[in-house]
């Protein structure tokens, strides 16, 4: 087989509808907080200004996230259910163990990090 007739083809799911339609949801999402965070530290007056309000407002914004990660578990554990009755081997239990620790540490990593900076 001569090399050089052989072409390279990108894999399907690289740059498929679904990951455009992602990477579109993420750009508009990071945007709209970019967008957020100007018009607050435009409101309030300054840098400083926003400083004070966030620490002001902390025990508001730790309640939502708690509200958040309850939310969250409620979904993980109907999702969970349905996946075990779909799949009920050890395979699928011991990917979901994996899962369900990489996101308890992703979670005590970002509370981690909110109170190291106080």
């Amino acid at each position: 087989m001569n090399p050089v007739s052989v072409s390279w083809r990108r894999p399907r799911w690289l740059f498929g509808r679904r990951v455009a339609r992602v990477l579109l949801w993420t750009v508009v999402l990071a945007a709209a907080a970019a967008v957020a965070n100007m018009v607050g530290i435009h409101l309030v007056g300054g840098v400083a200004g926003w400083k004070r309000w966030l620490a002001a407002t902390s025990g508001y914004f730790l309640v939502w996230r708690l509200c958040l990660y309850t939310a969250t578990a409620y979904g993980w554990a109907w999702m969970r259910r349905r996946l075990l009755a779909c799949e009920a081997d050890a395979q699928a239990r011991r990917r979901l163990v994996r899962s369900e620790i990489a996101g308890i540490v992703a979670i005590v990593a970002l509370e981690a990090s909110l109170l190291m900076q106080d």
